[in-house]
């Protein structure tokens, strides 16, 4: 073996794996921080914009799109460096986005408007901005690509955007105080949360009518502080990991029955979440604590709470390789 070749393979085996990472949005401390998935320590902290809370990666994880709110703009950050590389235009008061499969539109929730802003990030421009309802906060795009949601905080409605056209075809009541839409990986359904109502509420996507309302109920506490916010949908689709804000805790949903199967106790004030690459480890963003709760997935029960920023909100995952 020629001795550069037996370096290499030495310098390979004794050099450390990368881990995964969950970046988290600070909204009070105006930063990012970056989880390492497998020891489960904070690694990087990074400084945005005024109040981040929206956060997603590109398809590909070589950006890392951050809605700064009181900034008004949509930051891009290299996630290699924590550089912010330039602002998108994003309207007033950003709040959360979704990015469409064509990984180039990205469908932004604007609260002070009343519209949807839509943005591409490669021209860096407006490709459009549609009239919803007041407060819109919650964001999704259908697998296909070809239907966005806004949800409206004050007008309590689901507002069905032809991303063909851009334009409403569909606007459909929820519970007080929508905040979070998921679909479902087929498309068939989708998911919005209320976060004064205190149910989630399932939607035929072919119809746009109501499938089922999911309530919730924990034992010690009252009702008011049961409050869906952010939720994510396991592997298959076959369980729903929804976050109940000041309850501090997280319920575990049959995606099939509709039914609520356990909680889980997190901590103060949970928000949003994100899994890791397997599903194994749910993290949850926990507002009041400062801290996001890692969750065991299949045991159903917290692992450990990990320190972060002042009021952490948003949750994204990124494979580093």
């Amino acid at each position: 073996m020629k001795t550069t070749t037996a370096l290499a393979l030495i310098l390979m085996m004794g050099a450390p794996a990368l881990a995964d990472e969950i970046w988290v949005t600070n909204e009070k401390d105006d930063t990012v921080s970056v989880i390492d998935t497998d020891t489960l320590e904070v690694i990087q902290t990074y400084a945005t914009g005024e109040r981040p809370r929206g956060i997603t990666f590109s398809h590909d994880y070589s950006r890392v799109y951050i809605c700064a709110s009181d900034s008004d703009a949509v930051q891009v950050i290299d996630p290699a460096t924590g550089e912010i590389l330039h602002d998108l235009p994003s309207g007033e008061d950003p709040e959360q986005f979704v990015l469409h499969p064509d990984d180039v539109h990205l469908y932004i929730a604007n609260e002070d408007d009343a519209i949807t802003t839509v943005v591409n990030t490669q021209t860096r421009k407006v490709v459009a901005q549609i009239d919803v309802g007041v407060e819109p906060e919650g964001m999704a795009v259908s697998p296909d690509g070809k239907i966005a949601i806004t949800t409206s905080e004050t007008t309590n409605m689901a507002h069905w955007i032809d991303t063909g056209t851009q334009e409403l075809f569909a606007n459909t009541l929820v519970d007080s105080r929508p905040r979070h839409a998921e679909f479902t990986r087929d498309g068939s359904e989708m998911w919005v949360s209320s976060e004064i109502g205190g149910t989630l509420t399932v939607f035929d996507t072919a119809t746009q009518t109501e499938k089922a309302k999911i309530t919730f109920e924990i034992k010690g506490i009252h009702p008011d502080r049961v409050q869906p916010v952010g939720f994510e949908f396991t592997e298959g689709d076959s369980h729903v990991f929804v976050a109940l804000g000041p309850s501090n805790h997280v319920a575990v949903v049959n995606a099939r029955t509709y039914e609520v199967e356990d909680y889980i106790l997190v901590g103060r004030r949970v928000w949003h979440m994100a899994f890791n690459s397997d599903r194994t480890r749910l993290f949850t963003t926990n507002g009041v604590s400062g801290d996001v709760t890692v969750i065991d997935v299949a045991g159903r029960k917290a692992l450990k709470s990990i320190k972060v920023g002042r009021f952490p909100w948003g949750a994204a995952f990124r494979p580093t390789d």
